[in-house]
């Protein structure tokens, strides 16, 4: 089982996890700082000469987590209130996590895109002040390649992964592997992640892929549109984990804590599985505020960030 080094000072070694499905990765200490899918492109963010400098890191013991932000160039507010919580909230913590739909769309690292040049400058800026930015790929972005990660300065984590969280032993998601009565979506997954179909896909022209991504997002949204017209509550149900999924990964991966997103219904939820009380948090999305959740020795704080 592959595994990554992890510069928050409280992470430690989660070791291999069995189960019929490929094994969570796990973080361990290690050396210090050294789809559905349209193009996403636009003018609005400058990209600077340079990074701006942050203040250096000092330790603080505090890990961020978000999610589905689905930056995109028609709610500029919302990449604005992105860059500002990276210049203002960020640094100083011990890591921040992106579990997801960071971006509305990728089609490729190749993709020019001005708002995903400054968002790229802003999390390198982040890095280099000695806060460790890892990034889970979500249903919107998940050709988010080691091209862009290197020039954002983050660390592309697989799905799921697992983390020692100050002593805490802790799922990490994106979520949509959790929403199994959605199995239409679920073999939309299954094609759209084999490396085989990745690697196609990706050697066509730009505008192709826009083509492609423009008549996937169609589909998808007919068929939610299809979904709320009929039955809400089989709507409310698709679109949702499903308890059944997440009570047996809890026993599968043996340990209780969760923490993903993809369903935005922010939440910090207590259930029983496999005998024992278990913690399941729900980040939530970026669509009218912001959304971070907070997690330090002493317990997690969900909390929203307003435009």
């Amino acid at each position: 089982m592959p595994t990554h080094a992890h510069v928050a000072r409280r992470v430690r070694p989660a070791g291999c996890l069995n189960g019929d499905r490929q094994p969570a990765a796990s973080l361990q200490v290690g050396t210090p700082i050294a789809a559905k899918l349209q193009c996403f492109c636009g003018s609005r963010f400058p990209i600077p000469d340079s990074r701006p400098a942050l203040p250096p890191y000092n330790g603080a013991m505090t890990t961020l987590f978000i999610s589905d932000l689905h930056l995109d160039p028609a709610r500029p507010a919302i990449t604005e209130l992105f860059l500002e919580f990276l210049r203002t909230q960020v640094p100083g913590s011990d890591a921040l996590y992106i579990l997801g739909d960071l971006f509305e769309a990728w089609i490729g690292d190749d993709t020019p895109s001005t708002a995903a040049d400054a968002v790229a400058v802003a999390l390198h800026a982040v890095a280099d002040s000695g806060v460790p930015v890892f990034f889970m790929a979500g249903n919107r972005d998940f050709l988010v390649g080691e091209t862009y990660a290197q020039r954002a300065g983050f660390r592309i984590l697989p799905d799921p992964t697992v983390i020692d969280l100050y002593g805490h032993t802790t799922l990490l998601m994106h979520g949509d592997l959790l929403c199994t009565d959605d199995t239409a979506y679920q073999a939309f997954r299954a094609q759209t992640r084999d490396p085989v179909f990745q690697a196609q896909f990706l050697a066509q022209p730009l505008a192709a892929r826009v083509a492609f991504a423009q008549q996937a997002r169609a589909a998808s949204q007919a068929r939610h549109a299809e979904l709320k017209q009929g039955d809400q509550s089989r709507f409310e149900t698709v679109t949702d984990v499903s308890p059944a999924e997440v009570e047996a990964t809890f026993v599968r991966y043996g340990l209780d804590r969760l923490i993903h997103g993809h369903t935005h219904r922010p939440a910090i939820h207590t259930l029983q599985a496999g005998g024992n009380t278990c913690t399941r948090i729900v980040l939530g999305d970026w669509y009218e505020q912001g959304s971070v959740l907070r997690v330090d020795a002493d317990g997690v704080s969900l909390e929203q960030l307003a435009l």
